[in-house]
Parts: structure tokens; C-alpha cells; sequence
């Protein structure tokens, strides 16, 4: 009887070596604990998957992410290469750059500060209408926070607020299209082109409350102004009009 029953013992599969697995074939009861079945079926899921992710891998790389340059008819060996550096510039080259463009903007006041070490914090001051809070990465804007101009934008401890939002929902809108735009305007090998085109776009805000809709002529919907500035020809949109 035990030769018998031995010789029904099935045995564990060679094509699927599971190391000290395969004694779970050896179960008797395979009906109430069917691990090794399952193992198996994990086993060959496992080694399909990393069969299709070879191939994603090798159609992604083909098939490469172009940006913008390429749109305009540049050609890829023209194209000028990003430089890791341009990620680690000097403080004094920032400060020249921010100083530029406040000199370029009479009705806009900007003032650096570097409280954590060599990262910037722009506080800007567009006349009497609103203030913007920049934290920067060397030359690359990482958040802004739009606030009104009567708000309070420092802690307790004196330090700016980059945390805390507007008491207004105009300006909550104003720093969702900051955050909009810094995704826009986005030019690795050119940093200071991205800092100053972001501020003139900011600039356009100087008459946040006197500008009417561009396409319904409205200065007022659902009791807000037109918030949103065209990145290209800054004219001003209401949010829902702008679509």
C-alpha cells in the first residue's frame, strides 16, 4: 500500500526551479492547501511582467521625450545640452539677476533674502495690489504664494510664510496660476530668461481690479475679476472664460 500510494506522489516540476519550494508538491492534501500551484502561477506572472517591462523599456528609449525646441524646427544635434551646473549657481550671479529685474519694473519692489542657508526667498511688492512670496533653488522658482497686499506674509519668528495661504479667494485663485504658470515657463538651459519672463507675466497683475474680462468685457463673475493672464499676450481672462 505505501509503494502504491508513493508511486501517486507527483513530482515537482523541473522547468520551475523553486529551490526548497518543490517539497510543497509533495503534499498529500493538495486540494486543501494548493501553494505550490500558486507558485507556480506567481512564479511564471513574475517572469511575464519583466518580459513586457524589457519591452516598454526598449520602446521608451526609442521613442524619446521631445520638448519644445524640437516643435520649432530645431534639430536634435543642434539642440544645446542642459549643464548640471547651471543647478549650483553662485549667489552673487543670482543677486545680479534678481537686481536686474527689479531695476527693469519700477512699479514692482523686490527683496532677497536667504534665511536657510544659499536658497532664495523673493518677497515681491507689485504697487498696492498684491505680494507674492518666491522660494528659489538657485535660479529655479520652486513655489510662490500669492497674498494681498494688506495680509500679513511673516511668521512670529520673522521669517517669511511660505506655508500658510490668502484669507481671499481671489488671491488663492492668483497662486493656482502662479503654480500654472511656473510649469509653463520652463527653459533648463536659460534660467534668468525663465525668472524674467515669470516676472513680467507677474507684472501684468498690476491691474488685477481694473482690467475687464478680454472676452466678456465683464470686470466682475461670481464675484471675482478676470484672474487669469495669458501667458502669451497677458491679457486678462476670467477663469472660466479662458477656455
Amino acid at each position: 500500500e505505501l509503494e502504491r500510494l508513493s508511486n501517486l506522489v507527483g513530482k515537482p516540476s523541473e522547468n520551475h526551479p523553486l529551490h526548497n519550494s518543490g517539497l510543497l508538491s509533495l503534499d498529500p492534501v493538495q486540494d486543501k492547501t494548493p501553494l505550490y500551484s500558486q507558485l507556480l502561477q506567481a512564479y511564471k506572472w513574475s517572469n511575464k511582467l519583466q518580459y513586457h517591462a524589457g519591452l516598454a523599456s526598449g520602446l521608451l528609449n526609442q521613442q524619446s521625450l521631445k520638448r519644445s525646441a524640437n516643435q520649432m524646427g530645431v534639430s536634435a544635434k543642434r539642440r544645446p545640452k542642459a549643464q548640471p551646473t547651471t543647478l549650483v549657481l553662485p549667489p552673487q550671479y543670482v543677486d545680479d539677476v534678481i537686481n536686474r529685474i527689479d531695476r527693469m519694473f519700477p512699479e514692482m519692489s523686490i527683496q532677497l533674502s536667504r534665511p536657510n542657508g544659499t536658497s532664495a526667498m523673493l518677497l515681491v511688492t507689485l504697487g498696492k495690489v498684491l505680494k507674492v512670496i518666491v522660494v528659489m533653488r538657485s535660479l529655479f522658482i520652486d513655489r510662490t504664494i500669492v497674498k494681498g497686499y494688506n495680509e500679513n506674509v511673516y511668521t512670529e519668528d520673522g521669517k517669511l510664510d511660505i506655508w500658510s495661504k490668502s484669507n481671499y479667494q481671489v488671491f488663492q485663485k492668483v497662486t493656482d496660476h502662479a503654480t500654472t504658470a511656473l510649469l509653463h515657463y520652463q527653459l533648463p538651459q536659460m534660467p534668468d530668461v525663465v525668472v524674467r519672463s515669470f516676472m513680467t507675466w507677474l507684472r501684468s497683475y498690476i491691474k488685477l481690479f481694473q482690467a475687464p474680462c478680454q472676452r466678456c468685457g465683464k470686470f466682475l463673475q461670481d464675484g471675482l475679476p478676470p484672474t487669469w493672464r495669458d501667458f502669451r499676450t497677458l491679457e486678462a481672462f476670467h477663469d472660466t472664460c479662458r477656455q
